[in-house]
């Protein structure tokens, strides 16, 4: 099957490999990947919660990891993969970083900044442009948050029955 998925979605498959490990985790599961000429120098997962860090989303995480090993906080010519639209934060965080493209897959309506709840890259002060793509394997993206918060609604349910009494 890899075979027949475009470059894009190999690298957002890497992405979603990365989101499974904020999920065991417990954290939001959000991946993100850095690829600069056809490899990938940086990666990321959610981990706020484990880290007491309101800055360690997926895509931030990913570009500390990236400067860091290409010894730049600038990363004109990459292109940053993430599997859910990033928000106002991660937003300005690349394009300080000189991410020139962004690729992401399910889109966040609360707090997307790209296309949902803003349009950040779109503002015309910016003085770096990203070129963005949406919905790159943007069901399985979308499948594995709504997954993710359906069994947090869920065991929230149940701890409260439980506590209770009602079983």
């Amino acid at each position: 099957m890899a075979d027949t998925l475009s470059e894009d979605e190999q690298w957002m498959a890497r992405a979603l490999e990365l989101a499974g490990h904020a999920r065991r985790q417990d954290e939001v599961p959000v991946g993100a990947v850095v690829v600069l000429d056809g490899r990938e120098i940086g990666a990321g997962y959610n981990a706020p919660i484990s880290s007491c860090d309101p800055t360690a989303h997926a895509e931030i995480r990913a570009l500390r990891d990236a400067a860091a090993r290409v010894g730049n906080y600038r990363l004109a010519g990459a292109t940053l993969y993430v599997t859910l639209e990033p928000c106002t934060m991660c937003v300005g965080a690349i394009v300080h970083g000189r991410i020139s493209r962004l690729v992401y897959g399910a889109v966040e309506p609360k707090a997307g900044a790209v296309e949902s709840a803003r349009r950040t890259l779109e503002e015309p002060h910016l003085n770096w442009s990203v070129v963005a793509t949406g919905g790159v394997l943007g069901e399985r993206c979308g499948n594995m948050i709504s997954d993710f918060f359906s069994r947090r609604r869920e065991d929230i349910r149940r701890r409260r029955q439980s506590s209770s009494g009602k079983e």
